[in-house]
């Protein structure tokens, strides 16, 4: 299989369904930051972390799959069967947030970035989540998005916000806390 189809050199890519757009139309942005988040959520993984939550981030990569996958279809044309992005989904997220918001400190304060290395990866696919969930919001506007997709990416970034705080606290670093100069 021949992994260049040259059909993009052009500036123009396919959708599923087989509309044609520019490679820097919305929806492309779109589900490309998805793979750039995931490609952050793999690099989170590759790390030394517990079983657990690799086994957490290897589900939340499959999810992200299914995100990318929605987003590239065309709503119009796509008669291709995509996986579903479920409530249960989200519901997942929630249940880790608050299973490792159980053992962390009391928050009181802004957080900022950093701590350890695993943690900085962790704020840093959290602002990618961010700016796909920016994305997506726009061009839900205009087009057909599950509304599923939005809420995950919502809830996915408070995931990595709760889970970068948690990797801190497992490797013993010390928390950034903003002291705002005043």
């Amino acid at each position: 299989m021949k992994i260049y189809t040259k059909t993009g050199d052009k500036g123009q890519t396919s959708l599923i369904g087989g509309t044609r757009v520019p490679k820097y139309h919305l929806r492309i942005e779109a589900y490309g930051t998805v793979d750039e988040l995931n490609s952050y959520i793999g690099l989170i993984g590759s790390q030394q972390i517990n079983e657990e939550d690799g086994k957490v981030l290897k589900e939340i990569q499959d999810r992200l799959f299914t995100v990318g996958s929605s987003l590239a279809s065309d709503p119009e044309r796509s008669r291709k069967k995509i996986p579903d992005l479920l409530a249960s989904d989200i519901s997942f997220l929630e249940e880790r947030i608050n299973k490792m918001n159980e053992n962390l400190p009391v928050l009181k304060h802004f957080i900022l970035p950093g701590g350890n290395t695993v943690s900085s990866f962790a704020h840093l696919a959290r602002c990618v989540c961010r700016r796909t969930e920016r994305l997506v919001v726009e061009l839900s506007e205009n087009s057909y998005v599950d509304q599923n997709v939005t809420i995950y990416l919502n809830r996915l970034s408070d995931f990595l916000f709760v889970l970068a705080r948690k990797l801190s606290y497992d490797a013993g670093a010390k928390e950034n806390i903003w002291e705002p100069r005043m």
